[in-house]
C-alpha cells in the first residue's frame, strides 16, 4: 500500500475517533438537551450515527490537512532566490506619446 494512502486511512480513522469522542461529550454534557432528544425518540440512534458521521467527515478532513501541512521537506532548509544583487542604475528617459486632438463624443444617456 502506498505511503500516502496509508497516511490518509490513518488520519481518517483518527478524525472519526475524535468525532466519536466529540459526539459522546455532546451527549454526556446534554448540550441543547440532546441526550433527552436521542433517548426519547425512536430515530435517536439514527440521529447519533448521522451526527457522528457528519462530524467524522469534518474532523477527518481537518486531521488529514494538518498531517499534510506538518510534513517537512528537507529541501526547504537552503536559501533560495539568488544573491539579491542590486540592479545597476539605468538612465531613464521620457518617451513622447502622440495624442490626437479629436475628442470622443460624450456617451448618450
Amino acid at each position: 500500500m502506498p505511503k500516502l494512502v496509508r497516511l490518509y486511512i490513518t488520519q481518517v480513522a483518527i478524525g472519526f475517533g475524535i468525532a466519536g469522542a466529540f459526539v459522546a461529550m455532546l451527549l454526556w454534557f446534554n448540550v441543547a438537551n440532546l441526550w433527552h432528544l436521542v433517548t426519547h425518540s425512536d430515530k435517536g440512534l439514527l440521529a447519533v450515527v448521522v451526527l457522528w458521521f457528519a462530524n467524522g467527515i469534518v474532523f477527518a478532513g481537518v486531521q488529514f490537512a494538518i498531517a499534510i501541512m506538518r510534513m517537512k521537506d528537507d529541501d526547504d532548509d537552503e536559501p533560495r532566490g539568488g544573491h539579491r544583487q542590486g540592479v545597476m542604475a539605468r538612465e531613464y528617459m521620457a518617451i513622447p506619446v502622440r495624442v490626437d486632438d479629436r475628442r470622443r463624443p460624450a456617451p448618450r444617456r
